[in-house]
């Protein structure tokens, strides 16, 4: 089921390697001298670097506008193609499959917060979306990012019920093996579960929220997402220098996209060992949850 999800179902067809430039006019930063966040204002400022303070190894992809820790959600089949595919109604924060970015309504920020208002494109059809807005509000908590994620449906349609990505998440390919905990006992300090998911899509359990991306010195990039309990996830590409390659994961919940729907989640992001981001989102784990639940029709 999650294959046709995935937003990166058809990018690594595309005959170009993985591109860490950055055009800083692009870009939106900030840093609290601990972390390094970067937006692509140019494309929907989805969320497309995170380093240590002064590094310039960036830990996340942004190689098109489908690759981001980003917004994505799904709704009925609409007549779109991606690929010469049938596609669905897909608001993505980004832009759409063609390479046209999503418009920035608002974003401001200072050093170490940022907010932003969006309005997204259908990704297989390309459209802006006028009945859709998205907003994001960052802030960096020592070596943590908190990131809060906000839709808004004005629109007349009643969409079937979907998994929706919470949020989408691509990562360096450098980044290709994922961890996380499957027990049935969460922030017990149960063994940690390590995996390299194939292509295309896996499903995986994830009872505490979160997955890292680990590179071969066990460092790397987590995102614990409290108001899921599955994943789907792959990793693309033979090596990290391969065209196209990807290590990508989202956090799922279900629930239908209806007139008037308001749905705000709020996830970390941090960078360590697995043992020490799972010790950074445990302490965020409370207060996260606190926050204002998924949809009366989301089923976890």
């Amino acid at each position: 089921m999650f294959a046709s999800l995935a937003l990166a179902a058809e990018k690594p067809l595309k005959p170009r390697a993985h591109d860490t430039t950055i055009n800083p006019a692009d870009w939106v930063f900030i840093d609290n001298g601990v972390i390094q966040l970067g937006v692509k204002k140019t494309s929907g400022a989805g969320i497309g670097w995170l380093s240590r303070s002064g590094s310039k190894e960036n830990l996340l992809d942004h190689w098109d506008d489908g690759r981001f820790i980003q917004q994505s959600y799904y709704g009925k089949k609409d007549g779109s193609l991606w690929g010469k595919k049938p596609w669905t109604w897909n608001p993505v924060q980004g832009g759409d499959s063609q390479g046209h970015a999503a418009e920035v309504l608002e974003l401001s920020s200072n050093q170490t917060s940022l907010h932003a208002r969006i309005r997204p494109r259908n990704w297989g059809g390309g459209e802006s979306l006028a009945d859709c807005e998205m907003e994001e509000t960052i802030r960096l908590e020592g070596a943590v990012a908190v990131v809060k994620f906000g839709f808004r449906y004005h629109g007349t349609e009643i969409h079937p019920v979907r998994s929706q990505e919470v949020p989408a998440t691509f990562v360096n390919p450098a980044y290709g093996t994922l961890v996380l905990y499957q027990g049935d006992q969460p922030w017990s300090g149960g063994p940690l579960t390590r995996s390299q998911p194939g292509w295309p899509n896996e499903s995986r359990k994830i009872p505490e929220g979160w997955a890292a991306w680990v590179n071969d010195q066990n460092i790397g990039v987590g995102i614990f997402s409290p108001v899921a309990k599955g994943l789907t996830c792959y990793r693309f590409g033979s090596s990290p220098q391969a065209a196209g390659a990807c290590s990508y994961c989202a956090p799922l919940v279900t629930f239908a996209i209806t007139p008037g729907l308001h749905f705000e989640y709020e996830v970390a992001l941090a960078l360590g060992t697995p043992e020490e981001m799972r010790a950074k989102f445990s302490k965020l784990k409370d207060t996260l949850l606190a926050q204002l639940p998924p949809p009366a029709t989301a089923t976890k």
